[in-house]
């Protein structure tokens, strides 16, 4: 398993498990489609090309291509780098017959194939040594979710570290996790709070 310092962006959860196999990174499903019509994962992909850069990887067909072009144009600033896969046609075993194009997508292609598609677009193993300790747990137990100031306090610490203000509990823990460690998140939430007082 790889460390990839950059987010990925792929088309949806199968492409996410598939990948998670392979690479040890924040990997961001689009839903297919729904991402033209979500502002709150729109943000945080974002976010992710500024902070981080991001990584797209959907599948060869139309679909992959549309919605490659679509994050391309929405994102703005920041670092993207595509990563594409190649052509090879087949049926993923989880679907009855195959796709509309016939080729294989993200979830279908074989873990030497995608990490050899990786490299091929200059997107190595990241430098970043360090793993977070942060869990949906963390954010209960300091009072960021399940609690009655829970979305205040929640508020307050996105605007403070700069991240977008609608974002689910998942996808906060995901970004929390390439920011820092859990005592540091700690740290942050009890000055918070003080303010907050």
């Amino acid at each position: 398993m790889i460390k990839i310092d950059e987010a990925i962006i792929v088309e949806g959860k199968y492409d996410k498990i598939k990948l998670s196999s392979a690479v040890e990174a924040v990997i961001i499903p689009t839903n297919g489609f729904r991402i033209f019509k979500d502002p709150e994962k729109l943000e945080l992909i974002r976010y992710y090309a500024e902070k981080t850069g991001i990584v797209i990887l959907t599948d060869s067909d139309s679909a992959g291509r549309k919605i490659r072009g679509y994050l391309r144009g929405a994102i703005g600033s920041g670092r993207v780098v595509n990563v594409y896969i190649p052509d090879i046609f087949g049926k993923e075993k989880r679907k009855a017959k195959p796709s509309a194009e016939g080729k294989l997508g993200v979830e279908g292609i074989d873990v030497p194939t995608l990490l050899a598609a990786f490299e091929k677009a200059g997107v190595t193993a990241g430098s970043s040594q360090r793993r977070s300790d942060i869990t949906k747990v963390t954010l209960f137990e300091l009072g960021l979710s399940g609690g009655p100031n829970s979305s205040s306090l929640r508020k307050a610490l996105q605007k403070s570290l700069g991240l977008p203000s609608l974002m689910s509990a998942q996808a906060l823990t995901e970004v929390l996790c390439t920011m820092m460690d859990s005592q540091e998140l700690r740290q942050r939430v009890a000055a918070l709070k003080e303010e907050m007082d």
